[in-house]
């Protein structure tokens, strides 16, 4: 996507880049071991974060009855970036499906949302 990663990364982790791939009511604070809700009913903790680069999380919807590991990984140039999803513990081929298309559709958000920028 277009811009620098320190662009991207500072979008993701504000408030309204957190509402896109998070969702509604969310606060991401920066520690290991920081939980969060977000309005719909997902929650998960915080696990690891490597400034401008990495955020690992757990993540669980409330119709779920098992965590999920996400990381976010951001990397690139000042002109072009690379923004990753990778999903880890999911229940089988479906849900993986399911989450591939959600993570799609965030990304074309944010891509979306950096563009009016």
């Amino acid at each position: 996507m277009p811009g620098s990663g320190a662009q991207v990364w500072d979008f993701l982790v504000g408030r309204e880049g957190v509402e896109i791939w998070l969702g509604p009511g969310a606060e991401l604070g920066g520690e290991p071991g920081t939980a969060y809700e977000t309005a719909n009913g997902t929650t998960g903790e915080i696990r690891g974060r490597s400034e401008g680069t990495e955020l690992r999380l757990t993540w669980r919807p409330k119709d779920w009855d098992h965590d999920s590991t996400l990381r976010i990984t951001v990397s690139g140039t000042e002109q072009k970036t690379t923004l990753r999803f990778h999903q880890e513990w999911l229940a089988g081929a479906d849900e993986r499906e399911e989450q591939r298309a959600y993570w799609s559709e965030v990304t074309e958000r944010v891509v979306a949302a950096l563009a009016e920028r």
